[in-house]
């Protein structure tokens, strides 16, 4: 399974519109070579540099799998039109919130998870509580890691 962005490189800087430094928006991201059997995905996206340890960025679970990507500037809402649920980030808030590293250069991964099943829980699970959920339902996991640091 591969994970990519049409915005940054696999290990690339992510341009500042998808920052606290800008318009904080989501970025857009593609996979391909899926397992067949896979029924949801789910994505996490967290900065293990973060001075108070590992921040998470975004919880996103019961993405169909007919799905392939992720459009750029997704709502935070909890529930998305095509059923995504959106969990709660380190900010306590549902939805997307983009780098903003106190300082020097922050790697953010983008982990996706293709599952052997769709979650029946409800929106604004935290990371810990989907990890929990997921666990033995992972049939691949891939990653795209993207870095960012604001211009002083």
């Amino acid at each position: 399974m591969k994970l990519t962005s049409p915005a940054f490189n696999h290990q690339g800087m992510i341009p500042a519109v998808y920052t606290c430094d800008s318009r904080d928006i989501s970025p857009p991201l593609e996979w391909a070579d899926v397992p067949d059997d896979a029924q949801s995905f789910s994505l996490i996206l967290e900065d293990p540099d973060a001075p108070a340890g590992t921040w998470v960025h975004w919880v996103v679970y019961n993405i169909p799998s007919s799905d392939s990507k992720l459009a750029e500037n997704i709502p935070s809402d909890a529930v998305l039109p095509n059923g995504i649920h959106q969990g709660r980030n380190s900010w306590h808030q549902v939805g997307y919130g983009g780098p903003c590293p106190p300082s020097g250069v922050h790697r953010y991964f983008f982990k996706l998870y293709a599952l052997d099943c769709l979650l029946k829980n409800e929106p604004g699970l935290s990371k810990e509580e989907l990890l929990v959920l997921i666990k033995g339902h992972i049939l691949e996991e891939t990653q795209l890691i993207g870095r960012y640091q604001r211009a002083r």
